[in-house]
């Protein structure tokens, strides 16, 4: 995964961000890229289904945005989804994964996942999704 966009831009309201990733390489990585090119700060993570479920129960109104990745040492991404059913309108759930196959992305957005984005060939549409989830939290952009 290679992250290489302009920095940010315009003034917005800070994403606090949840991140579901059991590759700590990999959440090092966008941990750190997403903190410096997007309004974004990570408030936690989780590397099992089991401790994602946990800390949205005890944390369900410390956050923005969760980050979901499917493939997980212990559970699935599509668990963490279920979980986030009963969320508010302005916390969204993405999917940042390497499954590209059109029929996982439909069962994520049937769980309610707000957008699926591949690993590999969707990071810039993922960083211009947090963006703007952050101009809408910030009263810039109309809330969807």
């Amino acid at each position: 995964m290679q992250l290489s966009v302009a920095v940010r831009d315009g003034p917005a309201m800070q994403i606090s961000a949840f991140i579901v990733e059991d590759e700590p390489d990999v959440r090092a990585i966008l941990v750190e890229a997403m903190e410096e090119i997007t309004p974004m700060r990570f408030v936690g993570h989780a590397e099992t289904e089991r401790d994602a479920r946990q800390w949205l129960c005890e944390h369900g109104d410390d956050w923005d945005l969760v980050i979901v990745d499917l493939s997980l040492s212990e559970g699935s991404g599509l668990g963490v989804l279920v979980n986030c059913g009963n969320r508010k309108p302005n916390q969204k759930v993405v999917v940042l994964t390497s499954f590209s196959l059109s029929n996982i992305a439909n069962r994520c957005l049937q769980l309610g996942a707000d957008q699926v984005f591949d690993k590999g060939e969707d990071v810039e549409k993922f960083v211009l999704y947090c963006r703007e989830h952050a101009r809408r939290l910030s009263g810039l952009e109309p809330l969807h």
